[in-house]
C-alpha cells in the first residue's frame, strides 16, 4: 500500500509533505534529493540543516537568501576568517536565526570543512562515502527514517574532524536533501528523476 502520496489536479503524483505550502512544493519539485557535489553548496547545506535543529525547514528555506548574504555566500575561506565582530553582527541580524551556538558552529565548520577537503579531496567525496550500500526504496511515509547507521557514522566522523551541530538526524537530512539517498516515495514523479541524477553525479565524484 502506498501512503504519503498526493495526486495533484494535473494528475501528477507527489510526496504529500510538500503540498502544504507553495515554497515547500517548489523545494520538493526542484531541489530536494537533487545530488550536490559542489563543496561550497554542501557546506552551506550542512550548516543550514544545523540551523534547522528545533525549527521547521520552511523557516530556514524562507531565510536562506538572508543566510547567504550574512555568511558571504558560505565561501569557506571567508567564513573561516570570521571573528568576534562578525559574530556580534550576525547576532544582531533579524534576517537569520540568531542562535549563538549555531552561528559559532558555522564558523567552526568552515575551518573544519577546509581541513576535511585537505584530507579527503572534497566534501562531496567524504559525504558520499557514507551512501548506504543497500537503501530500501520507500513506499510509504512511515518508512522514511530520521537517522540511519550511515548517518550516525557520518556524524561521528565529522565530529572527529571538528564539525559541530552535525548529529545523526542532521546528517541524514543532508543525505536526503542532497541525493546521497533517494527518499522520494516510489510513486512520486521525482523518484526516477532523482535516481538518474544520482547515477550521473556519482560518476563525477
Amino acid at each position: 500500500m502506498i501512503t504519503g502520496i498526493k495526486t495533484r489536479s494535473d494528475g501528477v503524483s507527489v510526496c504529500a509533505w510538500g503540498e502544504g505550502d507553495v515554497d515547500y512544493a517548489v523545494y520538493h519539485d526542484t531541489e530536494w534529493g537533487v545530488p550536490v557535489t559542489d563543496d561550497v553548496k554542501l557546506y552551506e547545506k550542512m550548516c543550514l540543516e544545523g540551523f534547522q535543529a528545533g525549527l521547521s525547514w520552511l523557516t530556514i528555506l524562507r531565510k536562506r537568501d538572508n543566510f547567504r548574504t550574512a555568511f558571504s555566500g558560505f565561501e569557506l575561506e571567508v567564513v573561516a576568517g570570521f571573528g568576534d565582530r562578525d559574530i556580534r553582527k550576525l547576532l544582531a541580524n533579524p534576517g537569520i536565526v540568531r542562535h549563538r551556538g549555531k552561528i559559532e558552529a558555522t564558523i567552526t565548520n568552515a575551518r573544519a570543512a577546509i581541513s576535511t577537503v585537505e584530507l579527503h579531496g572534497s566534501l562531496a567525496r567524504f559525504f558520499w562515502s557514507f551512501e548506504p550500500v543497500n537503501h530500501s526504496t520507500v513506499k510509504k511515509l512511515s518508512q522514511v527514517a530520521a537517522k540511519t547507521g550511515e548517518s550516525e557514522q557520518m556524524s561521528k566522523a565529522l565530529k572527529k574532524l571538528g564539525w559541530r551541530f552535525v548529529g545523526p538526524t542532521t546528517c541524514y537530512s543532508l543525505m536526503q536533501a542532497d541525493g546521497i539517498v533517494n527518499d522520494h516515495l516510489i510513486k512520486c514523479f521525482r523518484h526516477p528523476e532523482i535516481e538518474e541524477a544520482r547515477r550521473t553525479a556519482k560518476k563525477s565524484i
